[in-house]
């Protein structure tokens, strides 16, 4: 896949607060994709969850320091997201909540825009505070993104997914699937039960699938231009996101990762089999309201 050229970015929708925050003790919830589950994961493998030296995406050395306005500047068109990598994330977002704006008002609902705030190391949020090891997360008390950039290093040298600009995306779109669950009073179904049936594993499991139905969509969504942002996408592109997605499964982080046993009675994010399901089956439909995992007996 590739970004159209011409396509404007709006950069109004991401903050940036990498080199800003500085280090920060992990607390309180509200996470979302894989962060409790890389927390948990790198801590039984010796802590830390140090992220790598060297180039990356959107990386920041560590006498820089980043703010919004430079992203304003350096991200203006689906060019910029060819060339920059932190541009690209701008226009996956674009796009994302270009989607749900439309998918809002086609319910004769409004759709309300969630910041996306890039961070380095740690950051501070209404949900507590939070460092890199959580991963990209969704914090509903604010009703905010927070990603650290150079998560999808994590993502390939740990967990071993392909990587690939679809897998960013996809990380991304689950995290506003949160936002939508957030804006619709479906996070509100969930309490602070495990296990392989439990809210919490429909909830993620709707997140994926919302995800695909924004990559159904992702090479026909207009943003405020009027032109798509991406083109290009290949079923390779798609493939991608599928292992990404069960890399993260609960299955396959407890048997590669925590020592070999699958407990399914300490499911919250779903199995690798069904997180694939889920984004198949958004994908495939482009429609949100084939979604509703939180209604059926077949979770896969």
């Amino acid at each position: 896949m590739q970004f159209n050229e011409n396509a404007e970015l709006d950069t109004s929708q991401v903050t940036d607060q990498r080199g800003v925050g500085g280090r920060v003790a992990l607390g309180g919830g509200g996470l979302g994709i894989v962060g409790l589950i890389i927390y948990f994961v790198l801590s039984q493998l010796g802590g830390g969850a140090q992220l790598p030296s060297g180039s990356g995406f959107g990386d920041v050395g560590r006498d820089q320091q980043v703010d919004s306005q430079a992203i304003a500047d350096k991200c203006r068109t689906g060019a910029d997201a060819n060339r920059e990598t932190d541009c690209r994330a701008v226009a996956f977002i674009n796009s994302i909540q270009a989607f749900w704006s439309d998918q809002f008002a086609r319910s004769s609902r409004t759709y309300e825009r969630a910041q996306t705030n890039f961070f380095s190391g740690g950051v501070q949020t209404r949900c507590g505070n939070a460092t890199s090891a959580v991963g990209p997360f969704y914090c509903p008390a604010d009703g905010q993104v927070y990603i650290d950039l150079t998560f999808y290093q994590e993502l390939e040298q740990k967990f071993g997914a392909t990587g690939g600009l679809f897998v960013e995306a996809y990380i991304l779109a689950h995290e506003y699937g949160h936002h939508v669950q957030n804006l619709l009073g479906t996070s509100d179904r969930v309490g602070q039960e495990a296990g392989a049936a439990s809210g919490s594993v429909r909830l993620e499991l709707q997140a994926d699938c919302y995800a695909g139905a924004w990559a159904n969509h992702a090479q026909t969504v207009p943003t405020s231009s009027g032109q798509p942002l991406i083109t290009g996408v290949t079923q390779d592109d798609v493939n991608a996101a599928l292992d990404a997605a069960a890399r993260i499964g609960d299955d396959y982080i407890q048997s590669e990762l925590g020592g070999g046993h699958v407990d399914t009675t300490q499911f919250t994010h779903g199995s690798s089999a069904q997180r694939q399901k889920w984004y198949t089956t958004g994908y495939e439909t482009g429609d949100p309201a084939r979604c509703n995992t939180f209604d059926t007996d077949n979770l896969g």
